[in-house]
């Protein structure tokens, strides 16, 4: 049996999630957090074999949360969950030492699916972001994304500036000062040779790297 820690900071998709794998009998839902922090203590307790981690969250997010139990857990098989189908995010998390991704939306049989190709060894991608991938791949490698060299933490900054969260709220949720905020504002701008967050907007467009809303 495969024990599997959920992790995600919206109680009705943690719970949904875990509802329908109580009902696999080859899945056991040993435990489920709600930040990236608790995922990884849970999993130095909980030792799951699969980790089905959101990618955005409060605090250090699941892009930190993935690579810091990949290094304490080598073992562990983690497959990310985003209600977004950007591009950027996937390659990330793979970077990172996911073995799968996943939108939100994919229905119960695909979910099944990547749980138990991952816990083989292998990788699985969502099939709609595999395809977007694809479709995109030859002009992000031709173009060069300049998104591509900002840190984890500017991307994810950078993500909420795209969904026009206002500063105080971005700091709200990554549990940092607004003064922090305005740091990463102020690198992520640097980095891209832009001027506001309308410049970073139509690059997020242009390269269709990041989600909207």
């Amino acid at each position: 049996m495969l024990k599997v820690l959920i992790v995600d900071d919206h109680d009705m998709v943690s719970q949904g999630i875990s509802r329908v794998l109580q009902d696999v009998q080859w899945v056991e839902v040993v435990g489920v957090v709600h930040n990236g922090e608790n995922a990884i203590a849970q999993s130095r307790i909980l030792l799951p074999d699969i980790i089905l981690m959101d990618v955005h969250m409060p605090g250090i997010g699941g892009l930190g949360a993935t690579k810091e139990i990949k290094r304490i857990l080598p073992k562990t098989k983690i497959i990310a969950l985003s209600a977004l189908d950007d591009n950027l995010y996937p390659v990330k998390l793979l970077e990172a030492g996911a073995s799968g991704y996943l939108t939100k939306g994919t229905n119960t049989s695909e979910l099944l699916e990547a749980i138990e190709v991952v816990s083989k060894g292998e990788h699985y991608i969502s099939k709609s972001i595999a395809q977007k991938m694809a479709l995109s791949k030859f002009s992000i490698d031709e173009q060069g994304s300049p998104l591509g060299q900002l840190s984890d933490r500017e991307l994810q900054v950078a993500q909420m500036i795209v969904d026009c969260k206002k500063s105080s709220e971005i700091a709200d949720q990554l549990n940092v000062s607004p003064k922090t905020v305005s740091t990463y504002r102020t690198r992520i701008f640097t980095k891209l040779n832009i001027e506001s967050d309308v410049e970073l907007i139509h690059l997020a467009v242009r390269y269709s790297v990041l989600g909207m809303g």
